[in-house]
């Protein structure tokens, strides 16, 4: 299997030279995505408030 790979290789140059990388451009948050960071934020530090007053009156 090697072998017909390095024989393909060197008949097609072409295909085995890399396509450079391109760097992925970020996308803006949207607002909505935004709303959804700012509950889910909020309702981590109430679960964590809820385990902390759990684990302090033990």
């Amino acid at each position: 299997m090697l072998r017909i790979v390095a024989i393909i290789a060197t008949t097609f140059p072409a295909l085995a030279h890399a396509e450079a990388f391109q760097r992925p451009i970020p996308q803006p948050q949207s607002a909505t995505a935004e709303w959804w960071f700012l509950a889910a934020s909020l309702a981590l530090l109430a679960s964590l408030l809820a385990v902390h007053l759990l684990v302090r009156r033990r």
